[in-house]
């Protein structure tokens, strides 16, 4: 096994898990909107911006393209009947910047949908994922 973590139930329906970094990460049902703590699920959507978000930052690093600013808005829709899982996922990438290079930025978002993004992989296993990009040049 390459990754392992250690979930303990905290009381009520909260669990911390502790993870192979010795950081740790609390979740809970994610009802609960006072708890500030985030369900299961959408922790799943987190993963999946951060590990794309990652690998688009590190190309572009790479392609020595510089932003002002980069955000993913990512959404989803659930299966109606229980168990619950995501079939539906849009990821869309918003870059700001001035003189964006679109052409680049592009190529660095492919290779994160289409090679290095372990999370996406997974989702597209059991959702269908649409991905787009969105610049916002700053002048």
């Amino acid at each position: 096994m390459d990754d392992k973590i250690t979930t303990q139930w905290k009381g009520d329906l909260i669990f911390e898990s502790l993870n192979p970094n010795e950081s740790t990460l609390t979740l809970g049902s994610g009802i609960n909107k006072d708890d500030n703590i985030s369900g299961p699920k959408v922790l799943m959507l987190s993963s999946l911006a951060g590990c794309s978000g990652l690998d688009v930052i590190s190309i572009l690093e790479k392609m020595k393209i510089k932003l002002t600013d980069f955000k993913m808005n990512t959404s989803a829709e659930l299966t109606k009947e229980h168990p619950k899982y995501y079939k539906k996922v849009n990821l869309e990438y918003h870059f700001y910047g001035s003189n964006l290079n679109e052409e680049k930025i592009n190529r660095a978002v492919e290779l994160s949908v289409t090679k290095y993004c372990g999370v996406m992989e997974m989702f597209r296993k059991f959702a269908e994922v649409n991905t787009s990009s969105h610049f916002h040049n700053i002048k």
